[in-house]
């Protein structure tokens, strides 16, 4: 069993999955966009890494292959091991997509497939649940976690078996509430699993071929009747649509495979106790960063800067991932929760407080940035100050500049969004610069 080799499928979207994101995802695809001073991505693959016997790692999704032809090189070379790249000619949806790449996925035969979603933030106990389902036996296992039940609805809600912790049912964001046990996006399903997909796109195929078959008599008949009122010429477009094949080729996880499945000794389920966030919104990815942070100090201190105001280093607070690029002053103060990318420039007097400053910004002298996500290549001017509430449920309760933004000197940008290029030079509060 030791020998068995798996591999992990992550799923990555598209640009129509990442409006959420925007300004930060209109030059940069969602996924590379960083946490904790890596890109979101970064996070569930080096968590794959870890598996033992681990073959290779398939990123899928339809962005155009070039905008993540440079991240797959670098990680593939950093961890020396495969990780690919898939593009989906259209959206198959979850489930579809992993059927549609199921000979390139099972290539190495591998025992056991990992699916993950790329915008999920956990510590990914991969192997504990690989371990679980190994004890459990069925085609699959889940990773779950308890969540307050006014949560519970903006996810999918399902009931296990207290003891064998069998999938009993599922169902996707109900109307009423249903168990305060959700499904975290984090799956092992065994080759069996292609099976199921197998069976579910047959049952459209028939259920489509019985619907467009009776589509078909109702509009041949609609177009002999019209024809018989000397319409016929203005119904030919009514014939044509009749004739045309309806394609059944979207197949998602949850509805399509989850709930039919549930209840048949056939999903299992692993209960999550760490933390987990789903990735929907900068505000989100500002609250799943502090959460990598934290967990660097277990997993990975060597990452966290240090520093108390003396020998020349800036006063650090708490968790902070500072690049080695990054220059800083020795009188800013840094953190908590503040993660500084590649060729930062921090000047005198600069206090950073719960934000994200990604690559070539430069703060000046005296700026605050306070729960704010700061874009590529953007400047904050002397003694201006950008900050937020910090409530990651507020539509602004995160200040977002996006890239090449430039903040002048003493302006005050509070709970606002500023799209890519612009220029502030008056204060602005609880906007949208377009």
């Amino acid at each position: 069993m030791s020998e068995e080799k798996v591999v992990a499928v992550i799923m990555v979207g598209g640009p129509t999955k990442g409006t959420r994101f925007r300004p930060l995802s209109f030059n940069t695809p969602k996924p590379l966009i960083p946490l904790a001073g890596q890109p979101m991505i970064h996070h569930p693959i080096s968590a794959c890494k870890k598996i033992p016997n681990l073959a290779q790692i398939f990123l899928i999704g339809f962005y155009e292959e070039r905008e993540f032809a440079l991240y797959v090189s670098s990680i593939s070379n950093e961890l020396r091991i495969p990780v690919r790249y898939l593009k989906e000619d259209k959206p198959h949806g979850s489930a579809g997509a992993l059927y549609y790449f199921r000979d390139r996925i099972m290539e190495e035969k591998p025992s056991h497939v990992f699916l993950l979603n790329c915008d999920v933030c956990c510590s990914f106990p991969l192997q504990h649940i690989l371990d679980a389902h190994r004890r459990y036996g069925g085609i699959g296992t889940m990773l779950v976690i308890k969540v307050s039940a006014e949560a519970a609805s903006q996810f999918g809600e399902l009931i296990a078996d207290p003891e064998t912790k069998e999938l009993l049912h599922y169902t996707e964001k109900p109307e009423t509430f249903v168990s305060d046990l959700i499904n975290c996006g984090v799956y092992v399903f065994t080759s069996d699993i292609f099976k199921a997909i197998e069976g579910v796109y047959n049952q459209m195929r028939e259920t489509c071929e019985f619907s467009s078959l009776m589509a078909y008599l109702k509009r041949i008949a609609l177009f002999f009747f019209d024809f018989i009122l000397n319409l016929a010429a203005s119904n030919y477009n009514h014939f044509q649509y009749a004739t045309r094949s309806v394609p059944a080729d979207f197949v998602r996880l949850d509805q399509d495979i989850l709930s039919p499945l549930a209840g048949k000794k056939q999903l299992y389920t692993y209960e999550n106790k760490d933390f987990w966030e789903q990735i929907k919104t900068p505000g989100k990815s500002l609250k799943c960063s502090d959460m990598y942070l934290s967990q660097f100090r277990e997993t990975s201190p060597h990452l966290l800067a240090s520093g108390d105001g003396t020998n020349k280093k800036p006063m650090i607070v708490g968790d902070v991932y500072i690049h080695p690029s990054v220059k800083l002053h020795p009188t800013a103060k840094i953190g908590p929760n503040v993660s500084i990318s590649a060729n930062v420039r921090v000047g005198p007097g600069v206090r950073l407080i719960n934000c994200i400053i990604l690559d070539d910004v430069e703060i000046k002298d005296n700026a605050v940035v306070i729960n704010s996500i700061i874009g590529w290549k953007s400047s904050i001017g002397r003694w201006s100050r950008v900050q937020a509430s910090g409530d990651d449920n507020e539509r602004l309760g995160i200040t977002i500049l996006g890239e090449a933004v430039t903040v002048e000197d003493e302006v005050a940008v509070i709970g606002s969004i500023v799209l890519q290029n612009k220029t502030l030079n008056a204060s602005v509060q609880d906007d949208i610069i377009l």
